[in-house]
């Protein structure tokens, strides 16, 4: 039977003209028995939007009618862009007019009307929406009168209020938090539907997090069925379930994590081998043991794709029966796990390993803090109380400097970025921002699981057997061609061309600029010119880390793309190898899954984010009035963000810088008064008032106080050359694009004097763009 890929690449590559079906049968010589069936293939792959049939009843690809399939990419203004599925295809802009009833996430086909050019990216309109991203909106409920009321949607990328009828509304009253079922979209501002669940009032307890949870489709609740497989599961190990398994409960092991987790699914063993090189343990709870393939609890995991880790609470991707019980690693327990030992000489270098399953029993269960205390701050009580592991400790911290040494040295890019943990009361209150710290221990723990996830993806590359791989693509060339030119202007250049560069050329820029004022912007800059690692079946490696094998192997209690290779490492280690049916059996579940993974992250961070900016946002309500300072974390043509000390970001409105017009540069992401040329710019260190808080909106509104860029600079003594000249200790060179490429400096002249003829003559002193080359403006 033909495949969809087959049947896309024929009409992509080979057909010169839209085909019917009888042509295409004919072309494809399908034989009669098979007719029916690749007749009802078409239609899928019409109805998915990757071929096209006209009114004539004739077939092709969407390309060659001028027809991009892509997911739209909705904003609060009620424009949008389509994100194109062939990777390479430049985002198209869809005007508000243009958008015909699609929303923020839909799958759609969108006609192109004008071409890319070299200053504006291409436009077009949708001409069809093959899949709804969702069927339920939350918002809150409006009564306008007895007869009907409306829902005004929480996600602002959603244009249309939902008209509700009175019979549909389920005594909804005004102001509630409710879930509507949407019934049809007509238009931009027209939609329809029903309430199907109130979740209570807006300032109600908890309706915040909830709104949020049911407005990304978080499932809470597990199913029935999927409940009782884990009660089913015992909650010891037998003699039964270690056939086939290493005993390891003979070696010292510990586990290390947060002091607030309860998913201890990784633990780390060391030991000084007589040749003098280190052999790394990494344990893995083996949850693939339990959770087997078609389950429901697979199905459930499936359908989840990972933990969502909230800021008042945890959305698990498997029951906590699993999760927190006989998956989890507890101290003095018996539990079955994968292990991937590694021989690492003293140049850091992984000479031998093996990857098998175990049984496992940790001495204790350690945390960050106190591990940093044994190694780094030499607690003497922790010490002795911990005095068997002390060495291990130390031995630990010793390999995790060697492997992070060596990864950097290979050119991993390695952003300084400072996370924020929101701690809140048992009401869901926001109380207290604190800073996550990054000290050796979480390092030690990132260092390990790194090396395994690399050492597992590489053997079981070389096998060439079905695997789901974490990769990371080059960066977009010409995303990066933009931050080659940003960063010329403080002075920096990288090796390479943009499509050709490679990691360590920006890990050695980011060595350069590390603990300079110029550090946050430069990196945040670079940043977003990197594309999203993702999972695939594909080996592509991984650029950020410079690795060209890397995989999630370390947490299959959290992940599915863990728990899937866990069950292709069982596989092989049981049977030996794989037949052909299973590879191709594995071949086409692995690819669905990956994607399927990667969705469901997106959904994940997403969900992650706004209750943080939620969260945030609360935190500042009783903060307005208040001063602080701050440095400019972003740039856009509306405005600047700020961000404080403790990471919370908020929005100083253009409209409310009054002191001149500005425009946007949006290649050096700056603002720049037209009158006085004062800029604004990332990095810049300034002093805010915090002016209000809108919590519907997630947002923070400062008013600006101060602002410190002219630390930057030093105007010259009395008497000398009447220009600025660059400070030594400046965070950002004092230079705009002009035309055609070159650069100016600000100079001051005594225009007053020089229009009378007059040199000593005292005027009004005014700027005048003066090229460095000497060429001049026309």
């Amino acid at each position: 039977m033909l495949t969809e890929q087959q049947i896309r690449q024929f009409m992509l590559e080979q057909a010169y003209k839209p085909l019917t079906l009888a042509e295409l049968i004919d072309q494809f010589q399908v034989a009669e028995e098979e007719r029916e069936a690749f007749a009802e293939l078409l239609e899928t792959m019409e109805a998915d939007g990757k071929i096209v049939r006209t009114r004539t009843q004739r077939y092709g690809v969407p390309e060659r009618f001028n027809l991009i399939r892509g997911t739209l990419q909705g904003s609060s203004k009620g424009f949008g862009f389509v994100i194109p599925d062939t990777p390479g295809k430049q985002d198209i802009y869809i005007h508000l007019n243009d958008m015909n009833g699609a929303m923020d996430g839909d799958l759609v086909l969108a006609r192109i009307h004008k071409s890319k050019t070299e200053s504006r990216r291409p436009e077009g309109e949708i001409v069809r929406v093959l899949k709804r991203k969702r069927d339920k909106i939350v918002g809150t409920f409006s009564r306008l009168s007895s007869h009907f009321g409306f829902v005004i949607p929480d996600d602002k990328r959603i244009a249309a209020d939902i008209f509700i009828a009175p019979e549909l509304q389920m005594d909804a009253r005004d102001g509630q938090k409710v879930v509507v079922k949407l019934h049809h979209i007509t238009g931009r501002h027209s939609a329809e539907g029903e309430i199907i669940e109130i979740l209570g009032h807006r300032n109600d307890p908890g309706v915040d997090i909830v709104s949020i949870i049911r407005k990304h489709g978080l499932p809470e609740a597990f199913p029935e069925a999927v409940i009782a497989e884990a009660e089913a599961i015992p909650e010891t190990i037998n003699e039964e379930d270690l056939k086939g398994r290493r005993d390891l409960r003979g070696r010292n092991m510990v586990t290390i994590d947060g002091e607030d987790a309860k998913d201890l699914d990784d633990a780390v063993s060391v030991e000084r081998l007589p040749n003098g090189n280190v052999r790394l343990g990494v344990h893995i709870a083996d949850v693939s043991y339990y959770v087997r393939e078609g389950s429901a609890l697979d199905r459930e995991a499936y359908e989840r794709g990972c933990s969502v880790y909230l800021v008042d609470r945890v959305i698990p991707m498997l029951p906590k029966r699993l999760s927190n019980g006989i998956c989890s690693l507890n101290p003095q327990v018996d539990r079955l796990t994968m292990t991937c030992d590694m021989e690492i000489d003293p140049t850091g270098d992984v000479v031998d390993y093996e990857i098998y399953p175990s049984v496992i029993k940790t001495n204790e269960r350690m945390t960050y803090s106190d591990v940093k205390k044994i190694i780094v701050d030499e607690d003497p009580e922790l010490i002795e109380r911990y005095r068997p592991l002390v060495d291990d400790f130390r031995l630990m911290a010793d390999l995790a400097m060697l492997l992070r040494k060596r990864r950097l040295s290979r050119g991993a890019i390695d952003f300084n970025f400072t996370e924020a943990k929101i701690i809140v009361d048992e009401k869901g209150k926001p109380v207290d921002v604190v800073k996550r710290p990054r000290t050796i221990a979480e390092q030690l723990i990132e260092e390990f699981m790194l090396k395994a996830n690399e050492t597992v993806a590489e053997h079981y590359f070389n096998l060439q057997v079905p695997f789901v791989y974490r990769i990371h693509e080059n960066p977009d060339a010409e995303k990066l061609k933009n931050f080659y030119e940003f960063i010329t202007s403080f002075g920096y250049s990288v090796k390479g061309k943009p499509d050709q560069v490679r990691p360590h050329a920006l890990q050695s820029l980011l060595e350069k600029i590390s603990g300079k004022p110029e550090e946050h912007v430069i990196s945040t800059v670079l940043l977003r010119s990197m594309k999203q690692a993702k999972y695939a079946t594909e080996n592509v490696g991984h650029f950020g880390l410079a690795a060209p094998f890397y995989s999630h192997f370390t947490s299959p209690i959290r992940r599915y793309p863990d728990l899937l290779i866990h069950r292709v490492i069982r596989e092989i280690v049981e049977k030996g190898a794989l037949t052909v049916e299973r590879i191709d059996e594995l071949n086409a579940y692995l690819i669905d899954a990956a994607q399927q993974s990667s969705i469901r992250e997106r959904v994940a961070v997403d969900a992650e984010r706004e209750t943080n900016d939620l969260k945030a946002a609360e935190f500042m309500m009783d903060k307005i009035g208040e001063e602080y300072e701050g440095i400019i974390s972003s740039v856009t043509s509306f405005g600047i963000f700020v961000e404080l000390e403790n990471t919370i970001e908020g929005l100083i409105h253009v409209s409310f810088l009054t002191d001149d017009y500005y425009r946007y540069d949006e290649s050096h992401y700056c603002l720049i008064g037209e009158r006085t040329g004062r800029i604004f710019r990332i990095g810049d260190r300034v002093r805010i008032k915090v002016s209000g808080v809108n919590i519907d909106e997630r947002k923070v509104d400062f008013e600006l106080l101060e602002h410190f860029s002219d630390e930057r600079f030093e105007r010259p003594a009395k008497g000398k050359k009447k220009k600025f000249k660059r400070n030594k200790d400046a965070d950002a060179a004092r230079a705009t694009k002009g035309k055609k490429g070159k650069f100016y400096e600000v100079k001051w002249e005594d225009t007053a004097a020089k229009k009378n003829g007059d040199s000593k003559k005292k005027g009004k002193k005014k700027k005048k763009k003066t090229y460095r080359n000497k060429s001049k403006k026309k």
